[in-house]
């Protein structure tokens, strides 16, 4: 699903909602998402699951042309759990 397929989706269900209203809400919300995530905060959307940041340490990776060991910087990556509810509905 595109972000235009859920701005559609949002003028389905609000049938006097113009489309620029749409998606300045769908910009604004993951606005607020991005930002709450990039300093450190959690999210939990109910129903449909967990946004939060994970840190990685260092590490030696490989050079997998060459074989030599090079140090691997310490990152941040987003973690994501669906919820209970999504899980039940993906599996059936």
């Amino acid at each position: 699903m595109k972000r235009s397929d859920i701005i559609r989706s949002i003028q389905v269900k609000f049938k006097n909602m113009r489309s620029s209203d749409a998606a300045a809400i769908v910009d604004t919300v993951a606005d607020h998402m991005v930002e709450s995530v990039a300093n450190g905060d959690r999210i939990e959307v109910r129903g449909f699951g967990t946004f939060q940041p994970r840190r990685r340490a260092t590490k030696i990776g490989y050079n997998p042309s060459t074989g030599e060991p090079m140090p691997l910087p310490a990152s941040t990556t987003i973690l994501f759990k669906p919820s209970r509810e999504l899980t039940k509905k993906m599996n059936g």
